[in-house]
């Protein structure tokens, strides 16, 4: 893929995902059609939950599930960003850390600038600490959310592929071992609307530059942008990682 080419595929998926990325690199893995693909040898389990070792420099084992899905291709539920609860509107109102009022933004948790804080409230957290990971909640605390730097690991040490996986779109992350996750495109929630055909899976970091957006892994059909932020409030989908014991 030409520069061309890649710079229109950002600004188009940036457009998309309404996000703001500050990161100096924005790679592209591609996004090549598929057709029900299999899933490869899962590898294990921790706590009755399914992992794959896809081979990562790290170490790291990403589990074939979203959290409350029973199989790779079910949606699962949908969280806001340090919230352990799905719900019914995914809005500032009813967000569990901050609030926005006044055209301002009032956070009192995971907050790095007065300017976005409750009072002037600063706390310079950037990980959310255990009691607010989603994961460690229903999984148990051998698993977690993966961090942005996890994320990145995964996308350069996999192929990723649009695909379909028993008639459900999704990313493919397939590793030099032959082994893969997929990942469906489960949308996301904002306030009470839905938005499908494209993929938003939270990491645990928060975006310092503007605290009330937290990073993630975002896909569509076109391609996948590792560095998207989103708004905490947003419901999206969780993917757990853990490490060999």
């Amino acid at each position: 893929m030409n520069k061309l080419i890649k710079s229109i595929a950002a600004i188009t998926l940036m457009l998309v995902f309404e996000v703001g990325c500050t990161k100096p690199y924005e790679p592209n893995n591609g996004g090549n059609e598929g057709e029900n693909d299999s899933i490869a040898d899962n590898g294990g389990s921790l706590n009755g939950h399914e992992f794959v070792d896809l081979g990562l420099p790290s170490g790291t084992l990403w589990a074939t599930c979203n959290i409350g899905a029973d199989t790779p291709e079910d949606y699962g539920d949908y969280f806001a960003w340090g919230e352990t609860e799905p719900k019914e509107i995914y809005d500032w109102k009813s967000y569990k850390y901050g609030r926005f009022l006044n055209e301002r933004y009032e956070l009192n948790k995971y907050c790095t600038d007065s300017v976005y804080g409750l009072d002037g409230f600063v706390d310079n957290l950037t990980i959310l600490e255990p009691v607010d990971d989603v994961v460690r909640i229903y999984w148990g605390a051998d698993w977690r959310m993966p961090t942005i730097e996890e994320w990145e690991e995964l996308f350069l040490n996999t192929t990723g592929t649009w695909t379909t996986q028993n008639d459900v779109n999704g990313w493919r992350c397939t590793a030099s071992n032959g082994k893969s996750i997929f990942l469906p495109a489960a949308g996301y929630w904002w306030g009470d609307a839905f938005n499908a055909n494209l993929g938003l899976y939270w990491s645990c970091t928060l975006n310092p530059l503007y605290p009330n957006r937290a990073w993630g892994f975002h896909f569509n059909s076109f391609q996948c942008h590792l560095c998207g932020s989103s708004d905490r409030n947003r419901g999206q989908t969780v993917r757990a990682v853990c490490c060999r014991q």
